[in-house]
């Protein structure tokens, strides 16, 4: 069993993966994808029944990232777990790879879903959650939605639906939402351009059980997981407390780096950030980790050109 701070460290892994395949792609989201990925890693790596030899086993757990711009740190997460080399992470958003800008499930085997096309991942993933529940099997359903994706109606439909579907006999308890509450879309703070709040309350409303949690908190991600696998009769919803672009001093909070790839001068910076080297120290931290000295070479070379 993976400990918490094991879990921590194969973020930090994560998250320089991110950094570095979106400099290279020069395109994507940063911002998203550092604030899901702890979320991420934990299902990954902690919780989820998953075959990265058999991508196809039918009772393995789905995850569902309704959020599709965030997929860098699915990706990240897959190739750390086995599901391809992480040398392919580099071809992110290249034509003909199967890394696509967001999820392609023709295209890679291991994602369950093509999405993107905001609010639509929980009506997928509600199908599922039935699906399975009727067929007997054990397997388990993640939905991973963005707050500002939550402004989107379809999102509500399926909110009101999902804890009566699959009643008296099959209810979706096999179901767990997560919300990636980072506050920041695309075009500014959720609060300035629709603001979802009260979000836990609303959902309580339709007869969800709702935790909150610091999403960056492996300890608490875990606990809720604990307690939504616990829970029968209906599904949960999780609201996970986030900070978008988090790990990265200058990208943090701020809504510019929603959609916007590093420079790969940033990039570098990033990753020293990330993994928590000062400015000074760090042409002798390079000297004792080879893995981040290549990583570092290959940025800068994309420098030059």
């Amino acid at each position: 069993m993976i400990d918490d701070a094991q879990l921590a460290a194969i973020a930090r892994e994560c998250r320089v993966q991110i950094i570095r395949m979106l400099t290279h792609a020069g395109s994507g989201h940063p911002g998203g994808s550092l604030s899901v990925i702890d979320l991420v890693t934990t299902l990954f790596f902690q919780r989820m029944r998953h075959d990265p030899k058999r991508p196809d086993w039918p009772d393995r757990d789905r995850l569902i990232l309704s959020k599709g711009h965030a997929v860098p740190a699915v990706y990240a997460a897959m190739a750390r777990a086995g599901y391809f080399p992480e040398e392919r992470l580099i071809t992110l958003r290249k034509l003909g790879s199967p890394l696509q800008g967001h999820p392609d499930r023709t295209a890679l085997p291991g994602i369950e879903a093509a999405t993107g096309s905001l609010g639509q991942g929980l009506s997928i993933a509600l199908g599922m959650a039935l699906g399975l529940r009727s067929s007997g099997s054990p397997a388990r359903v993640y939905c991973i939605m963005g707050d500002g994706e939550i402004q989107e109606g379809q999102v509500w439909e399926a909110a009101m639906a999902a804890p009566e579907l699959g009643q008296p006999d099959r209810p979706l308890d096999n179901l767990v939402v997560i919300l990636d509450e980072n506050r920041i879309q695309l075009d500014d703070f959720v609060a300035k351009v629709r603001d979802i709040e009260p979000v836990a309350a609303k959902w309580k409303a339709f007869r969800w059980p709702v935790i909150e949690i610091d999403g960056h908190d492996v300890g608490q991600i875990t606990k809720a997981l604990d307690q939504a696998e616990a829970t029968t009769g209906v599904p949960t919803f999780i609201v996970a407390h986030t900070v978008k672009g988090k790990g990265v001093s200058f990208m943090e909070n701020d809504p510019e780096w929603h959609g916007k790839a590093p420079k790969p001068s940033e990039a570098i910076k990033a990753i020293r950030e990330v993994l928590g080297v000062t400015e000074g120290a760090w042409e002798e931290y390079l000297k004792t980790d080879s893995a981040t000295r290549a990583i570092v070479d290959e940025l800068a070379a994309l420098e030059k050109k």
